[in-house]
């Protein structure tokens, strides 16, 4: 029997990740739980929606991320409860088991929310996974093809015609990659119309894009936004999304073939299993050192955890997640050893969104930047973060390509839910 210390972790994203690397040299045996075998880039997912970059340029194989780590073991397995009480998670894949652990960090992130209104879903696809960004990207690819078959034009104005729900960096990133798409990528490739009269229209129900964001930079992505041709539609809210489009709670209605949610997310269920309090939006309300009220062996960290920042909560980005999980995974080795945890700190290293070629919004040292410093601090910082060289490579020539061509090379269409009924890519 292996009396080393078992600590689990379930996630493969940032806070997962970043904890079980942590952990490389740690007197433990780390097992790490995800039901994907791969790591995703989160923050560049958007790229392979608008075909900028392919699936593989922003997701790694987990076990060949942690495939020099002898402490380290991946599980494919999807995680269906946590028993705090007993020490176990329970797995259903590829059958039903426990596994047993001194220490849990729990990274299993977030999902999309429709805020009640699931049934939009089918209608407005969000962008949390790979899969999502193969259905975003076919159906953004479709919709040019539509228009080019349409025998009126109320069709084709319809087909040409993109709603984006949610004015927070995902949406801003979208509404402004598929106007440049639009107005550059696909300028000589239709015959029966111009690409760039595409609509773009980005909904929110803040008055003002990027509402976490410091004014300044609202008002930059707002400008830059526009000057891209996006319409903004700001302090509007969505009362219902269909196949013909998306109802304003005023009335106004748009008619869309392609609408697309970035509005809102929704936690993994696994936190109400903890037996710890939530807020609102169902994060765990963790201790400073990130672990559960009453069950100091258990620690949360990205999405799911709600962590005091001054008067507010950090966000549910990359860094907080990096930095939580290796925050964790040090508080982790401490509980079981008997030592007191540390606090978690964290370092704000700026906030950062692109709203198209050379053109970004970024708050860094407390400074505003805007355009194409912007973009530069965008470029450089998001290479950084990849993880791999070959990715960080693939992606430098992917961008360095398009922005010397405008070319997108992966505009292949995939997903065969999107395709037209009876026919095949």
């Amino acid at each position: 029997m292996n009396n080393t210390p078992h600590v689990v972790i379930l996630g493969g994203g940032f806070g997962g990740l970043y904890a079980a690397r942590a952990l490389a040299r740690a007197p433990v045996r780390v097992t790490l739980v995800d039901k994907r075998n791969h790591h995703v880039f989160q923050p560049l997912l958007y790229q392979v929606a608008t075909a900028a970059l392919s699936a593989p340029d922003v997701a790694a194989p987990i076990r060949s991320v942690l495939r020099g780590q002898a402490n380290a073991t991946v599980l494919l397995a999807e995680v269906t409860g946590i028993d705090p009480a007993h020490r176990l998670v329970r797995l259903a894949f590829p059958e039903p088991r426990t596994l047993g652990y001194d220490a849990l960090i729990v990274a299993t992130g977030s999902t999309h929310s429709y805020f009640g209104h699931e049934d939009w879903a089918r209608h407005a696809p969000g962008l949390k996974d790979v899969e999502d960004a193969f259905e975003v990207r076919s159906r953004i690819l479709l919709a040019f093809e539509r228009a080019e078959a349409a025998l009126d034009e109320a069709a084709r104005t319809r087909a040409l015609t993109f709603v984006v729900v949610g004015g927070g960096p995902t949406g801003v990133e979208l509404a402004g990659a598929i106007a440049e798409i639009a107005r550059h990528t696909m300028a000589r490739d239709f015959r029966n119309f111009d690409p760039a009269g595409a609509r773009v229209v980005l909904v929110d129900g803040s008055d003002r894009v990027l509402p976490s964001y410091v004014e300044a930079n609202s008002r930059d992505a707002a400008r830059l936004l526009r000057a891209h041709g996006v319409e903004l539609l700001l302090g509007a809210r969505v009362a219902a999304v269909d196949a013909g489009g998306t109802t304003l709670d005023d009335g106004r209605r748009i008619a869309a073939d392609t609408v697309l949610w970035a509005a809102g997310v929704a936690t993994s269920p696994l936190g109400k299993d903890l037996g710890a309090p939530l807020d609102r939006a169902g994060r765990v309300l963790v201790e400073p050192d990130l672990s559960v009220p009453g069950h100091p062996e258990i620690f949360v960290v990205g999405d799911l955890a709600a962590v005091k920042d001054g008067d507010g909560f950090l966000p549910g980005v990359a860094q907080p997640a990096i930095q939580g999980g290796r925050a964790a995974a040090a508080n982790a080795v401490r509980r079981v050893r008997g030592e007191a945890t540390q606090p978690f700190r964290y370092r704000d290293l700026g906030t950062m969104a692109t709203i198209g070629r050379s053109a970004a919004v970024a708050l860094v040292g407390g400074r505003a930047f805007a355009g194409y410093p912007a973009w530069l601090l965008w470029v450089f910082v998001h290479i950084t973060w990849l993880i791999g060289f070959r990715n960080r490579l693939l992606v430098l020539a992917e961008w360095a390509w398009a922005y010397w061509t405008w070319g997108r090379g992966a505009r292949v269409i995939l997903d065969r839910n999107s395709w037209p009924k009876g026919q095949d890519p």
